[in-house]
């Protein structure tokens, strides 16, 4: 065979192959993820070997080095990539919270939407009316649970610690994870419903907070209320937003699965919602942290508090908004 035959012939798997090498490459993605080329990871490793066959024969047919040069850049390319050390697993952990997640994150960008309009509209609905009509509190919360609010967060009471009744940091810190997690799973589970648990869990949890916010903001608690919640809140109230989002893409994948199955579809949601999931647990886990040993101190000045709390807050925004960006976004 003439060399100008033998490079037509097989001039579109190079070409594959070598998209494959870029988008492989810059992305550094998880392995047995898809690519955005023609060539996918299950492929590579058969085009691989065809492309050792093809050098070879090059080789042996005598054929210019304009040929043989590029096969052999694009085997040893190759080698490099299918053939590399497994990176640490410290390194892969690092790469999902940096870039993965929020890439996660983003590439559900409806259903986030979704799930914080059905946890921020309630939240201030409440917040609001309950400075206009006090009253409306009852309905929302029983007599009990007012008196221990209100002795949580009493200005006249909170000499050490605020926004909880007793225990050491790190009971607390316990206590916290706990609690913050199994709302966050709750909210995520609960979109096995059809999507419709996961819409219920968020409109109660924005009621709930909403009435707490409201009550205190108007009986003239607000200081020790926004100083013990502005830390934590950057990132408790985002990882419950993310944890809704994830149960109604749930809910989606099983209700509209495209040109999947449905029970492929619930597989593929359901293997996505468990990494952002992870990363809500992640994020949970990082507020409870500073709601026990930060949030609580009532010995910090207020505008140092309100400081951290505008870092944080820009930080997770920044991170959710451009963590792993120059990866390009998910398929």
């Amino acid at each position: 065979m003439k060399q100008e035959q033998f490079v037509a012939r097989h001039q579109p798997e190079w070409n594959a192959f070598e998209h494959w090498l870029q988008t492989r490459g810059q992305a550094r993605k998880a392995r047995g993820t898809a690519n955005a080329g023609v060539l996918g990871d299950d492929q590579v490793p058969q085009a691989y070997r065809r492309l050792c066959q093809q050098l070879a024969l090059a080789q042996r047919r005598g054929y210019s080095p304009v040929v043989t040069n590029r096969l052999q850049d694009l085997m040893q390319r190759g080698h490099g990539l299918l053939y590399r050390t497994r990176a640490p697993r410290w390194r892969a952990a690092l790469e999902f919270v940096l870039a993965d997640f929020p890439r996660l994150v983003r590439s559900e960008a409806l259903c986030m939407w979704v799930a914080t309009a059905l946890f921020v509209l309630p939240l201030g609905a409440v917040f609001i009316a309950l400075q206009v009509r006090p009253e409306l509190v009852h309905g929302l919360m029983g007599p009990q649970q007012l008196a221990q609010l209100e002795a949580m967060y009493d200005p006249a009471s909170a000499h050490n610690r605020i926004g909880r009744e007793s225990g050491g940091d790190w009971q607390m810190f316990g206590y916290y994870i706990m609690n913050n997690i199994s709302i966050g799973l709750r909210t995520f589970a609960s979109g096995l419903l059809f999507g419709v648990g996961s819409m219920l869990v968020l409109v109660f949890n924005g009621l709930t907070i909403g009435a707490v916010f409201g009550h205190l903001q108007q009986i003239g608690y607000s200081d020790t209320l926004w100083r013990f919640v502005c830390g934590h809140g950057a990132f408790e109230l985002t990882a419950i937003v993310i944890a809704g989002g994830a149960g109604l893409q749930l809910g989606l994948g099983w209700l509209a699965p495209g040109q999947r199955s449905r029970r492929d579809g619930l597989v593929h949601a359901g293997t996505k919602g468990a990494k952002l999931a992870l990363g809500v647990a992640l994020m949970l886990l990082v507020a409870a942290f500073i709601e026990a040993f930060w949030s609580s101190i009532n010995s910090i000045p207020a505008p140092i508090k309100y400081s951290v709390a505008g870092v944080l807050w820009l930080l997770v925004f920044a991170w959710l908004w451009r963590g792993g960006r120059q990866l390009g976004p998910l398929e």
